[in-house]
Formats: C-alpha cells, sequence, structure tokens
C-alpha cells in the first residue's frame, strides 16, 4: 500500500519556484530542491516528475502568478492611467527579486518548445490586459489618441524585462526608480 502525502504540493512547489528563481534550471540541483521542499527525493519525482518537468510547472504557476498581480495593480486605481503605473511601481518595487520568467527566457531563449508555449501564454494574456488598460486610459483622456496600445504593450513587456535584469545587475534605488519613471513617460 502506498504511504499518503505527508506535504503540502503546493508550498512544495513554491519553494521549487524560489530556488529556480535564484538558480535557474541549470544551476539548480536536485538536492537543492528537496532540501527547499523538505521533501525526500522519490517524493519530488513521485508528484512532480523529473527536475525538467518541475521547472515547467514552476514556470507555468509563477507566470500565472505574476499575470495575476500585474491584473491586480492595473485595477487598482480610479483610473486606468493609475493601474498602469501603480503596475510598473509594483515590477521597479519587486525587481531586485529573481524573475523565473526573465530568467528562463535568458537560460533558454525559444530552443525549448515547452517553454516558449509557457511564456508565450503569458506574454498573450499580459499584452492583452495592458492592451485594454491602455485603451480605457485613452477613453478617459490620459494617454495620447495617438499612440498605439499594442506597441505600448510591447514595450512595457520588454521595459519589464529590462528593469528586472538591471536590478540583477545591481542598479540601485535611484536607477530603478529612474527606469520606472521613464517608462511612464511611454504613456504621455
Amino acid at each position: 500500500m502506498a504511504r499518503p502525502k505527508s506535504f503540502d504540493s503546493d508550498a512544495a512547489l513554491d519553494a521549487a519556484i524560489g530556488v529556480f528563481r535564484e538558480h535557474g534550471f541549470e544551476g539548480t540541483s536536485a538536492q537543492m530542491l528537496v532540501d527547499a521542499m523538505g521533501i525526500g527525493r522519490q517524493s519530488l519525482y513521485d508528484t512532480f516528475g523529473d527536475k525538467w518537468l518541475l521547472y515547467q510547472r514552476a514556470l507555468r504557476r509563477y507566470s500565472q502568478d505574476e499575470i495575476g498581480a500585474h491584473r491586480a495593480a492595473m485595477t487598482s486605481g480610479a483610473r486606468a492611467i493609475e493601474g498602469l503605473h501603480a503596475m510598473i511601481d509594483r515590477v521597479v518595487a519587486d525587481a531586485a527579486l529573481p524573475c523565473l520568467g526573465v530568467g528562463s527566457i535568458a537560460e533558454f531563449g525559444c530552443s525549448r518548445p515547452e517553454l516558449a508555449e509557457i511564456s508565450g501564454a503569458a506574454d498573450r494574456a499580459l499584452r492583452r490586459a495592458v492592451i485594454a488598460q491602455v485603451e480605457a486610459a485613452q477613453e478617459q483622456g490620459d494617454v495620447a489618441a495617438d499612440i498605439d496600445p499594442d506597441t505600448v504593450a510591447t514595450y512595457m513587456v520588454a521595459s519589464f524585462a529590462g528593469i528586472r535584469i538591471a536590478a540583477r545587475a545591481g542598479a540601485g534605488p535611484a536607477q530603478m526608480r529612474a527606469l520606472g519613471e521613464m517608462t511612464k513617460r511611454a504613456l504621455r
């Protein structure tokens, strides 16, 4: 008879996300994962499959959580522009924490179809949300009508990656705030 799981698989996945965020796929060993997750090696394999499958699951969950946090920030203001600013401020405030999405793209690019699918879905979801928010800000008169919402979404996604890489490379708080302000200026 199989023993019942004696751990919370969601908490274990969160722990794995933390390890992958900090060390990437190649820099993470199975031992690092079991230590962080608080489970045995066999439990890791029985529950999550191999390290590659765990990484994909971690990236999928992380991406969904990030999109949710971006959407929450965008809906936090009374006006659409306030929500866009809140999302930018959130990225700047959290930029010192490694981003699994940016890390995955930096490590693998588009070379792994499984990851490209996850990253592509996250990109499309974020872009749709930003486009809708920019269109609402345009209707409210806070973003110039001649700015293409799709181009703004592309710019913001690229800016977020750049901000996170700059933070990872050691940019200080003043530099991070300046990058956030430059991103906000693109909305004018």
